[in-house]
């Protein structure tokens, strides 16, 4: 498994195409990544150069990304690049750069987001539920179960 793994930080350029095909859901959007440096002259941050992706999503995350994402959102992208060169009618090569992408995220270092799970197909009848893990307390630690911890609800802005 010698794949080129990257991991992309930038901006919705497009909005996301959400199709159903016959393999299951697919979702597509460009993600421009730009440069920037510490211009001395200047005594500013300035632009650089812009790197434009083509990420494709499948499945759930393809689900997911068409529902929660929009132009301009910043994102992290992960996933595996490719790099192709096309050659159209004898003329000059076109190259082009996409990401398969593996997990797709809104950067919170520039904004907040809301998590919602997304809904599952309801269990098997007569299977019971799974208890959910409680990470947070160490095996056989009886002195704070979750249920006396208080709740601090998180701010959304």
């Amino acid at each position: 498994m010698n794949e080129t793994m990257v991991c992309a930080v930038g901006n919705v350029a497009t909005q996301p195409v959400y199709r159903e095909l016959a393999t299951g859901p697919s979702a597509r959007f460009r993600l421009a990544v730009t440069s920037r440096y510490w211009d001395r002259e200047k005594n500013t941050w300035t632009d650089g150069h812009t790197n434009f992706f083509t990420v494709w999503a499948g499945r759930q995350l393809a689900t997911n990304a068409g529902a929660s994402l929009n132009v301009g959102d910043p994102v992290i992208v992960q996933g595996r690049l490719k790099v192709r060169t096309e050659t159209r009618d004898g003329q000059q090569n076109r190259t082009s750069a996409d990401i398969d992408a593996v997990a797709i995220g809104h950067d919170l270092a520039r904004g907040t987001s809301a998590f919602r799970r997304a809904s599952r197909p309801e269990a098997t009848a007569g299977a019971p539920p799974l208890p959910e893990t409680h990470w947070e307390t160490p095996p056989g630690d009886s002195a704070a179960t979750p249920a006396q911890q208080p709740r601090v609800p998180a701010a959304v802005t």
